[in-house]
């Protein structure tokens, strides 16, 4: 119990170490790099600084960003992310919900993108990376589930149309799902894949509004129309029961892969303490 404390201490600095990289390198964006270059200088400065307190001061090998996996995994998150998006508002529009209007605007692209990559990279890395991980060594995968699920829509009520209803919405689809894709794999691939193709799709795609942020016009010109219940109010599609169903029937999914992989860590209390007498199994002889 006293090492997953210290485990937990040493990934706090962490966590204090990307916040300070944040805080200092913003200003620093702002003021010499174009807004399209900005968001991925932030997110490549997260990486960077996360990685090296991971190995100099936490003293571990960095596995939740092996190479290994990192192309197909990335790959199948951004498939994931752009289909399950796309399945959202085609539900709307059989609803009547979602209304298409014609083709818009490519210019706003790219900006689109580094900021989908820049919210994918950093929050990825603050909430699975540190957040996930360190709570899990104390509370188990469930757990930790739980409290970082609930920590990610409660960051989301500061933004712009959110409402009570749209912070549980964002902990029910964003954060259980980006949660058991990362207790899934053990690695930060697939989520920062799900997560970037996800913001890219609702806002370069459908021109719609990322978390309550307003997008420029997608690549298809569009509208919605009907209750808040269904089209997500000012806060956007992310809002919507339709995007909180399935993203949640698809972590479900996720979880369910990860019981029957026998990844499911337990709490700590609940571990069998180093040295202790272990159970002895007997093994009947079958005649």
């Amino acid at each position: 119990m006293r090492h997953r404390w210290k485990e937990v201490g040493l990934g706090i600095l962490t966590f204090l170490a990307v916040a300070l990289a944040i805080a200092g390198v913003q200003p620093v964006v702002r003021k010499y790099l174009p807004p399209g270059v900005g968001p991925l200088a932030i997110a490549l400065t997260v990486l960077v600084v996360y990685v090296a307190c991971a190995r100099w001061i936490e003293r571990r090998r960095v596995s939740e960003l092996t190479p290994r996996h990192a192309a197909t995994e990335l790959a199948a998150g951004l498939l994931t992310g752009f289909v399950l998006f796309s399945a959202v508002m085609m539900i709307l529009g059989a609803l009547g919900v979602y209304h298409i209007a014609g083709f818009g605007a490519v210019p706003g692209i790219a900006l689109a993108a580094a900021l989908a990559v820049m919210a994918g990279v950093f929050e990825e890395l603050l909430f699975r990376g540190i957040l996930f991980r360190l709570s899990s060594r104390l509370v188990g995968t469930w757990g930790a589930l739980l409290f970082t699920s609930a920590l990610f829509g409660l960051a989301h009520l500061a933004n712009k149309g959110a409402t009570p209803f749209s912070g549980v919405a964002i902990m029910l689809e964003a954060g259980m799902l980006l949660g058991a894709a990362y207790a899934l794999t053990q690695r930060l691939w697939l989520p920062i894949g799900l997560h970037i193709a996800w913001n890219f799709t609702e806002s370069a795609v459908f021109g719609m509004s990322v978390s309550g942020n307003t997008a420029d016009a997608g690549l298809v010109r569009g509208s919605l129309s009907g209750p808040p219940l269904l089209t997500g109010g000012a806060f956007g599609p992310e809002a919507s029961i339709v995007a909180v169903l399935l993203c949640f029937a698809l972590a479900i999914y996720f979880l369910y892969r990860t019981v029957r992989l026998g990844r499911i860590e337990p709490p700590a209390w609940k571990t069998q303490p180093i040295g202790s007498a272990m159970p002895i199994i007997v093994q009947e002889r079958v005649v």
